[in-house]
């Protein structure tokens, strides 16, 4: 008797994937069971994303405020610095072209 014993190794599925796949259950349509026959992913995994999807889901709307308001600090800080410089070249220049101007 032979005992051939078969490494499984996990299946990675892609974000775009996984996805396709909530988008499916969250439309609850089908079944756990049709769409596990039909993306060839467990229900419980499926499941899973699903709890997964909806938790993070508030968290979405939040992070694009976030970003922008980062976005904007980063922005005026570079105008800061901008007038910063500016300032002191027009300074420089005045101290210099005085009795020119």
């Amino acid at each position: 008797m032979t005992d051939k014993t078969s490494k499984r190794t996990r299946k990675r599925h892609s974000a775009e994937f996984k996805a396709k796949v909530v988008i499916a259950a969250l439309r609850e349509d089908k079944t756990l069971n049709q769409l596990s026959t039909e993306f060839g992913v467990h229900p419980v995994v499926i499941s899973d994303w699903k709890k997964q999807a909806l938790l993070a889901l508030p968290g979405v709307f939040g992070q694009r405020q976030e970003r922008n308001a980062q976005a904007v600090e980063a922005r005026e800080r570079e105008l800061f610095e901008q007038i910063g410089r500016l300032e002191v070249e027009n300074r420089w220049l005045k101290k210099k072209l005085g009795p020119l101007a």
